[in-house]
């Protein structure tokens, strides 16, 4: 669980470190939190968009703990779109990033 727990601050402040503009606003937002898992989304009106899906899993026969799978994309101060997907489980925090240039 501390390792969980420890995913998701590195996450948030990956996506805080993300450029921000002061002005932005929230254009879809929507999330859905069970015992079994959760899943969010959510988009604003600089580009930014988040999604995270959750799952409840059976690690061993003594352990359980929770898989997430999602992404998150911001527009950096040169123009270029970063994309990372991700995935976190008992093997750890598995990212993926692909940037674009939309110049090209």
């Amino acid at each position: 669980m501390q390792k969980i727990v420890f995913i998701g601050l590195a996450l948030l402040a990956v996506a805080a470190a993300a450029p921000q503009d002061p002005q932005a606003y929230i254009l879809r937002q929507e999330s859905d939190v069970n015992p079994q898992g959760y899943n969010f989304e959510f988009e604003t009106s600089d580009g930014i968009s988040r999604q995270e899906h959750g799952v409840l899993k059976q690690i061993s026969e003594d352990h359980q703990g929770i898989e997430v799978n999602g992404s998150y994309k911001y527009t950096a101060p040169d123009g270029l779109v970063y994309t990372v997907n991700f995935i976190a489980n008992e093997h750890g925090f598995q990212p993926q990033e692909h940037v674009e240039h939309p110049s090209q």
